[in-house]
């Protein structure tokens, strides 16, 4: 039996039960999704390339009472998630959501300085990626006939932003994909949508951004805050639950109202 859910988490009953497989699952925003998942009382298979960051992630959510395995694998490659799948299948069954949140490579490169290798890097991580998942884990959201997919972009693809256009163009991308996917499997009854962080407070900012800067940064959102890992979190049960059942293809801006600027 899952113990009480931390304090904050949104407990959506409809989740008791489902599998979700979370991508990019063993640190920040990912891990965060994959362990409220688990407090919902969700089968959750936590992927990433880390094997000891996904292990914690395992770890923190079994010894809470939640439902969780761990898997290594490169999104970017077929059979990584062909293998996946099986073992997602074989340990949980059907899979039901499925949370494509690998990637994230957003530091800011200027385009004159922009490597074709990198450009190809960062859409493989951030684009290749969500439709490898997506398209790896369709089988299984058919036959669920109540499947939710929830991708993830960025406030970089809403507006000009300081990374690079590589991840600007690949998380355009992942947003085009959230809608074309959402019109063409609504007839299967898999809901298709998107959050779009901007600014999330996270060991990666604080490992590029000095005291300094993060003491500015709130300013620069109409909120007067920067964003916290739940406040994706939040967004991305309601968007994998019934409470959203009759949404579909949409961008949700996460980002303090600097998108409306």
């Amino acid at each position: 039996m899952t113990n009480p859910p931390p304090a904050g988490t949104v407990i959506y009953p409809d989740l008791a039960g489902k599998v979700a497989v979370v991508t990019g699952g063993s640190r920040g925003i990912g891990a965060a999704t994959a362990s409220a998942l688990a407090a919902n009382a969700v089968d959750v298979a936590v992927v990433g390339r880390d094997r000891n960051a996904i292990a914690s992630v395992v770890t923190r959510i079994t010894s809470s009472g939640g439902s969780a395995m761990g898997m290594v694998a490169d999104c970017t490659i077929e059979a990584d998630l062909t293998a996946l799948r099986q073992e997602v299948d074989a340990a949980f069954g059907r899979v039901d959501i499925v949370v494509p949140f690998a990637g994230g490579d957003g530091l800011p490169v200027p385009t004159t300085a922009e490597d074709p290798r990198h450009w190809r890097r960062v859409v493989e991580s951030d684009l290749t990626s969500c439709f490898l998942t997506i398209s790896t884990f369709l089988p299984d959201l058919i036959n669920s006939g109540s499947a939710a997919i929830v991708t993830m972009a960025s406030a970089a693809a809403r507006q000009a932003a300081q990374s690079s256009a590589a991840y600007a163009a690949a998380k355009a991308g992942v947003v085009a994909l959230t809608r074309h996917l959402a019109r063409e499997l609504a007839g299967e009854g898999i809901r298709v949508n998107c959050v779009a962080p901007s600014a999330v407070e996270n060991d990666k900012m604080r490992s590029w951004t000095s005291e300094e800067q993060r003491r500015q940064l709130p300013a620069s959102f109409p909120l007067g805050r920067i964003g916290q890992p739940d406040d994706d979190v939040a967004a991305t049960l309601f968007l994998a639950s019934h409470a959203s059942s009759w949404i579909t293809g949409i961008t949700l801006d996460i980002a303090g109202g600097k998108t409306m600027i």
